[in-house]
């Protein structure tokens, strides 16, 4: 079976491509004819999952990518990825715990939680001075 269709998205570290991703993540997302609140969940959850990477991966002057990947795999679940080739995560499991952040006081460490109650899978892979991936999965209503 061959898979529906799949995007990849190369951007800066900046936060004005949050909204891109966004924008592109919705428009991807579309092709299923989601619900507006399933529709807003994966915007959120993609939007989430680049912040992360412009804040934390990279310097403030260091010039860092992100990719983002979206497709649609063979059993109908919708996969997004979001890499980084930056600091990466030294303790995976503690960052994904709720409030935890190394962002200081004007950052909630809410992110990854955020992630999880709106998608049906989180998951993270990192290593330090390699970057982070984090793959978010939803399954359509149906499938």
């Amino acid at each position: 079976m061959k898979e529906k269709n799949r995007i990849q998205l190369v951007m800066r570290n900046c936060s004005e491509n949050e909204g891109l991703a966004r924008t592109v993540a919705a428009a991807f997302a579309a092709q299923a004819d989601p619900t507006m609140a399933a529709l807003t969940e994966i915007k959120t959850a993609v939007s989430e999952a680049v912040s992360n990477a412009v804040i934390h991966a990279y310097g403030p002057e260091e010039d860092g990518e992100i990719i983002l990947r979206a497709q649609w795999a063979k059993d109908g679940r919708l996969l997004f990825e979001v890499e980084d080739f930056g600091k990466g995560i030294a303790d995976v499991k503690q960052a994904m715990e709720p409030l935890f952040t190394t962002g200081g006081e004007e950052r909630s460490g809410m992110g990854f939680t955020v992630m999880e109650s709106f998608m049906d899978k989180v998951t993270v892979e990192s290593k330090p001075g390699k970057g982070t991936r984090v793959t978010l999965v939803k399954i359509p209503d149906g499938v």
